[in-house]
Order: C-alpha cells, then structure tokens, then sequence
C-alpha cells in the first residue's frame, strides 16, 4: 500500500514540475496563503471589525485600500475574510470527498444490492436543484457559521465523487492484483485498503480540487444574498455589504472591488489545478491537450 502511494507522489512531483498549468495554479494559491499568513504581521487585523463611529475613507498611506462604511480597514478585511472563505472551501472538499469516495468505493467493490441502493440515492439526490436546498436550510439555521456552512455544502456534493471513483472500482475490482489478493486470503476491507484505495487517490485529488472549488462557489452565492456567517469576515460576505449599501452607485470601488480579484485569483488557481490533475488521471487529454 505504502509503496503505492509513494509512487504516486513521485510521479505527481514529476508530472508538477513539468506542467507550467499546474505551477501557475499553486503559484496563484500561495501567494493567498502568503497573504494570510504573513498579513496579520503587518497589518493589525483588529481593525477588520466595525467601529464605534463609521468612517469611509478612501485609499490612503494608512489604508491602503480604503475602509467601508462600518470603518473596517478593507486590507485587514481581506487579509481575515481570505483564510476564511477557503477554509469553508476545504471543510467541505474534505467531508464531501470523503463521504462520496467511501461510498463509492463501498459500491463499486461490493455491487449488487448495496450498490443499488447507493446508485440509487446518488441518482435521487442529483436530480435535486442544490441551490434550493441550500437556500432553504441556510434560512432555516438561526445562527451561520463558516463550519455550518461548510457541512451544508458538502452533505450536497458528495454525489459526483460517489459517481466517479464508484466507475473506477468497478474497473480496479477486475485487476489481476485484486484476484490475486481474494486467492491470498486476504479479507474484503484489507482488499479495499490496502490494493484498490491507493490506486484511486489520485482521482480523489482532482475530485477534491473540483469539489473544494464548487464548495466556494456555492458559499459565496450563499453569502452575496446575505445567509451567510454575520459575524464573521468572509470574502462573500464583504460584497454582500458591500451591495447592501450601494458601494457601486456611490463610487466606492475600494470596497467591492478587491474581494472580487481576490475570488478571481482563487478561481482560477484552483481551476488550473483542477486542470493538470485532471490531464494527471486522464493520460489521454496530455495527448489531446
């Protein structure tokens, strides 16, 4: 098992230092890491949260991109509201990936009537519109957080990653190493782990990455019509207020404007990653692309 995996990281270092897709990508993403990381340092994040007598200022030496209404310093905003909007992202990535590949590897490797009733739940709830859903029960939640959020997100996005690694078992099920594996005497969760999980890890990467990306994008259409954390500073909240006081009409670009290139940036690093490891499980589209 161990030496698979080790494999797969060697021939993903190798396959990252030769895709400048995939080097922009994570490029793009750490310079957002950086900024969460090393901005608190030098800017005092305190004053991302209102104050007692609002102020509007625009783009100044002392904040460099302005405040808004609430007299929040719109760089500390960001600097706080960054981390946040990605690791709503991240827990749901996580949990939906994780829920959808146990699932699908539970059906792909069992089949039968276990994969029926499976099949059959994840056909059931992809024919459900998400956005209602999730518009419906973020109403219903008295109180928002971003962990909230991040769960309601993933219990509706587990389906794809259910789909996708349940078709590539019940190809890895047929493998010669699996019946060698079955003659050897080795049980059916020992099989799962130890011969058919590792060899799916890679496609569970590139659906963690799609996942993650379509988790952001469905909390911040969450948070701009105003169901998201209240209290907490996040990308799509801050152009929530930003709407909400008219900060296009009045000219105040400084406080809708960057949350937008931030998101921009975070896209699309996380779509050139989605990308190359995509073409990584897929030998096919290097040859096509």
């Amino acid at each position: 098992m161990f030496g698979i995996i080790l494999r797969h990281i060697k021939s993903a270092i190798s396959y990252t230092l030769r895709t400048p897709k995939l080097l922009l990508g994570l490029a793009l993403l750490s310079s957002l890491l950086l900024l969460s990381l090393v901005g608190p340092y030098l800017i005092d994040v305190d004053n991302a949260r209102p104050i007692s007598v609002p102020t509007n200022r625009a783009p100044s030496a002392e904040f460099p991109l302005g405040t808004d209404s609430g007299g929040r310093d719109m760089l500390a905003v960001i600097i706080v509201g960054t981390p946040q909007t990605v690791r709503m992202g991240l827990l749901a990535g996580i949990v939906g990936v994780v829920l959808g590949a146990s699932l699908g590897l539970i059906a792909g490797y069992y089949g039968g009537k276990v994969d029926m009733i499976i099949s059959a739940a994840t056909d059931t709830m992809l024919t459900i519109p998400p956005l209602a859903i999730l518009l419906v029960v973020a109403a219903s939640v008295r109180t928002m957080s971003v962990e909230n959020m991040a769960i309601i997100i993933a219990l509706l996005s587990w389906m794809f990653p259910a789909r996708t690694i349940r078709a590539q078992v019940l190809s890895l099920r047929e493998q010669p190493y699996v019946h060698m594996a079955r003659l050897a005497g080795l049980s059916n969760i020992r099989i799962v782990f130890e011969e058919i999980m590792p060899n799916i890890l890679p496609l569970a990467a590139a659906s963690f990455v799609g996942a993650t990306s379509g988790a952001i994008l469905a909390g911040i259409g969450l948070e701009v019509l105003g169901m998201g954390p209240q209290r907490t500073p996040t990308l799509g909240m801050t152009i929530y207020w930003a709407q909400l006081y008219s900060a296009l009409i009045r000219g105040l670009w400084w406080w809708w404007l960057p949350p937008i290139l931030v998101l921009i940036v975070l896209f699309v690093g996380l779509f050139l990653v989605s990308a190359a490891l995509d073409e990584f499980v897929n030998p096919r589209l290097r040859k096509t692309g």
